[in-house]
């Protein structure tokens, strides 16, 4: 248990780990937002204007492919994500998510282990 809570294990683990989710970022956005956003435009659908320059899209692709269901009223048009997401689109919305998670879990808990101390 010493090893698991120990200085080095929670900062380099963190560390791996945010490099993971920074993988999973680039992956998550050339193969799920691309494909779906292609497909929306093929069927004549094009993404609202002030939508376009924000990479928040990513986060918003990926809370909506893991819930699984459309929220109304809704930021983006969620049946329309959900309508061209395949199988592999939720799980790497699911690991992009939980990768990002346990890296702030990691540094979570380094920071109230061995941070600052007044």
């Amino acid at each position: 248990m010493d090893l698991l809570l120990s200085r080095e294990f929670l900062l380099y683990g963190g560390g791996v780990l945010f490099l993971l989710w920074a993988f999973f970022v680039v992956w998550f956005r050339k193969v799920t937002v691309e494909y779906i956003e292609e497909q929306a435009i093929n069927d004549g659908i094009l993404p609202p204007w002030w939508f376009e320059s924000l990479d928040s899209r990513v986060i918003v692709y990926a809370m909506v492919l893991v819930r699984g269901k459309a929220r109304h009223p809704a930021f983006t048009d969620d049946d329309l994500i959900l309508k061209y997401s395949r199988k592999k689109d939720w799980y790497l919305a699911i690991s992009y998510q939980l990768s990002f998670i346990a890296a702030l879990t990691l540094w979570g808990l380094y920071y109230f282990l061995y941070g600052p101390t007044e």
